[in-house]
C-alpha cells in the first residue's frame, strides 16, 4: 500500500478541513487516484517575496496540485516516479530519494479513502478503508522539486512538484487485507508534520503505525472489482459489495468508541 486511493472533495472543502489556502486552481473529483496522477497535497512553506526571498517570521499552509510518484531532484529521467509512489516509513531518513524531503519538505496528501486488494486463492479482493465520519485521511507524504539540467525540448518549463506517501504496518482489521498501509495522521499531528523548520528528528515519533483506537474510527469494506482499472472512475467503484459476492469475507472485529481524532 498505498497503490490507489479516492480524492472526491471539492478543494474549497478540503481548504477548511486543513486550514490552508487553496492554491490549486481547481481539481475534479477522483474515484480511482492512481499513479503518476496530478493529486492534492498540503505543504506549509515561508512566503517569498517578488524577488524570492523567503519570509522567515511567516508560513502559509496551502493547498497543492502535485504529481504522485516522487523524482528526486537529482534523478535524470523524471520516469522514475512511477517506481516510487510510496517510501516505507521505518527506512526513508535512510534513502537518498527519501532522506532530504524528510528533512524539509514534508506534506499531507488527503483522500477520502484508500483502495487495497486481498489476496485470495484464485482472485484479488479490492477493499476500500475510510473514516466512518466522513472526514478526510491525512495520508503523510513527501514532496520534491525536481528541474532538469537539459531541457531542449523545453518539456518542464517549471519543473515537476511530485509527492509519494509513507506507508507503515497495517493495524488491526487491516492487517487481514494487507500488511501494509498509509501512514495516516491525526489532527493533532498536522502542525508538527508540516513545520517547514522541524527537522526529520521532530516527527519521529509521529512515523509510527496508527493506533488502534484511531483505527477503530475507519470503515473497511468490499467494492467491486471495477477499481482494478484506472479507466472508471465513478462512485459505484465505492459502493459494498454484496457478502455472497466475497469468496473469502473478512473477520471484522473493529473497535468502538470515541473518536479520538
Amino acid at each position: 500500500m498505498c497503490g490507489r486511493y479516492a480524492s472526491i472533495k471539492a478543494p474549497a472543502d478540503l481548504a477548511d478541513e486543513f486550514r490552508a489556502v487553496d492554491a490549486t486552481e481547481g481539481v475534479e473529483p477522483d474515484y480511482n487516484v492512481a499513479p503518476t496522477k496530478n493529486v492534492v497535497a498540503v505543504v506549509q512553506r515561508h512566503p517569498r517575496d517578488a524577488e524570492g526571498t523567503p519570509d522567515p517570521d511567516t508560513t502559509e499552509r496551502s493547498l497543492r496540485v502535485v504529481r504522485w510518484g516522487l523524482v528526486p531532484s537529482w534523478s535524470k529521467d523524471p520516469k522514475a516516479g512511477a517506481r516510487m509512489i510510496n517510501a516505507r516509513s521505518e527506512s526513508a531518513a535512510e534513502k537518498p530519494s527519501f532522506r532530504k524531503a524528510l528533512q524539509a519538505r514534508r506534506c499531507l496528501l488527503p483522500a477520502d479513502g484508500w483502495y487495497e486488494w486481498q489476496r485470495g486463492p484464485e482472485h484479488k479482493q479490492p477493499y476500500y478503508t475510510h473514516y466512518a465520519d466522513g472526514s478526510s485521511l491525512a495520508m503523510a507524504g513527501l514532496w520534491e522539486f525536481w528541474k532538469p539540467k537539459d531541457d531542449p525540448g523545453n518539456l518542464y518549463p517549471d519543473g515537476l512538484v511530485t509527492a509519494c506517501v509513507l506507508t507503515t504496518a497495517a493495524v488491526g482489521p487491516l492487517a487481514q487485507v494487507h500488511d501494509r498501509m498509509p501512514l495516516v495522521l491525526p489532527p493533532s499531528a498536522w502542525d508538527r508534520w508540516l513545520d517547514p523548520d522541524a527537522g526529520s528528528d521532530s516527527v519521529t515519533d509521529l512515523i509510527v503505525p496508527p493506533s488502534a483506537e484511531l483505527v477503530a474510527t475507519m470503515e473497511l469494506r468490499p467494492v467491486s472489482a471495477l477499481v482494478n482499472s484506472v479507466r472508471n472512475n465513478g462512485p459505484e467503484l465505492l459502493a459494498e459489495l454484496a457478502a455472497e459476492d466475497v469468496a473469502e469475507p473478512l473477520q471484522l472485529d473493529l473497535l468502538a468508541g470515541p473518536n479520538p481524532r
